[in-house]
């Protein structure tokens, strides 16, 4: 059984640890700072430090403390309990792995709550760990869930996606799909038919994710107040369309994929798929895969913002790897279920 320590114990030992802290910053004469860059001197006091230590204030401290003393704010709509989303300005950072880890989706930083803190500002390891150390005790403010935590549900992902309904004209997950997000019900009706859609609960849909085999790996989820991925899934693609198709075009979300095949009126050519929101390596190596096919053309759908762009950059990238042509197709508004429902209230008003 763990010993817990009480208030005072943890606050001396915390002191201690601040202490050390103190004495590794001063640490070091003149005459090696003549012999050694700051760089060197920085990490001969690193490596003097205790590795419990250094394990103790990772476990205590978690990445969201930092975030929120440094003026981030949560975004409950972008966000799961798995994946929380902060913004400060036009900058993004999400926290995984139950507060523990980190990464920025508009660049390849990630890391740690002592990386978390070199990338927000700290001066090296040393400055890093003193950062961290500031936060023991430190309680950040917990996201407004609009949903309570689910319990570990039973079943392997197929046994679930098989246990659930298909959305049938009139059903909840239908009318959610044509009324509240526009899509059109013979666009539905042709994903319920290639098997990509699920009624999840309370009036949510489930969007199939899965590789060319249509293995099922997970699936989105998206209802009225509620979004996020399968519990124990793997984001791969949403693949809506021909499977052959020399026509990619590559979305964030199963709902913009239908949205632009929609507005295409569903080219024949054209295969629609979505990350899911993220960009795993599943993701990346099934992209690579499909600029592969002969003739093979990428389009970049991808959202009207930063982060788009960003997932546009790295798809532009996969296509000159493989030799393809790529194309920039940029909605309007936000989204393509944005430009959908615009476009819908549009053709009703004339």
């Amino acid at each position: 059984m763990t010993r817990r320590l009480t208030v005072g114990q943890r606050a001396l030992a915390f002191g201690r640890l601040r202490g050390r802290l103190g004495m590794l910053r001063k640490a070091g004469s003149k005459r090696d700072q003549q012999k050694k860059g700051a760089g060197s001197l920085a990490r001969d006091r690193c490596r003097q430090m205790d590795k419990r230590e250094i394990e103790e204030l990772r476990q205590k401290v978690g990445c969201a403390a930092l975030l929120e003393k440094d003026g981030w704010k949560v975004d409950v709509k972008e966000s799961t309990r798995r994946a929380i989303k902060y913004r400060r300005d036009s900058n993004i950072i999400i926290v995984i792995h139950e507060g523990r880890g980190w990464f920025d989706p508009l660049s390849p930083a990630k890391g740690d709550v002592f990386s978390l803190a070199e990338h927000l500002g700290a001066d090296g390891f040393v400055e890093a760990c003193d950062r961290v150390a500031d936060m023991v005790g430190f309680l950040p403010k917990a996201p407004a869930w609009r949903r309570p935590a689910r319990l570990k549900v039973p079943g392997t992902i197929a046994e679930r996606w098989g246990n659930r309904l298909k959305p049938r004209s009139g059903s909840r997950a239908w009318r959610y799909l044509t009324d509240e997000r526009g899509l059109p019900a013979e666009i539905v009706k042709q994903a319920v038919a290639c098997d990509l859609l699920r009624e999840g609960p309370k009036g949510s849909m489930w969007a199939a994710h899965g590789h060319s085999a249509r293995a099922l790996t997970g699936w989105e989820e998206r209802g009225p107040a509620w979004r996020g991925f399968a519990s124990d899934g793997a984001k791969e693609l949403f693949r809506f369309g021909p499977a052959g198709s020399e026509r990619i075009c590559i979305t964030e979300a199963a709902i913009d994929a239908m949205s632009l095949a929609a507005i295409e009126v569903r080219r024949p050519d054209t295969l629609y798929v979505s990350t899911g929101g993220g960009w795993s390596p599943a993701t990346e190596e099934a992209i690579r895969s499909l600029a592969k096919r002969a003739n093979g053309r990428l389009v970049a759908a991808t959202d009207n913002n930063r982060q788009g762009d960003v997932y546009a950059d790295r798809v532009r990238a996969i296509a000159a790897d493989a030799s393809a042509q790529y194309a920039r197709l940029r909605p309007c508004a936000g989204d393509w279920n944005e430009d959908l429902t615009g476009l819908t209230k549009r053709l009703e008003n004339s």
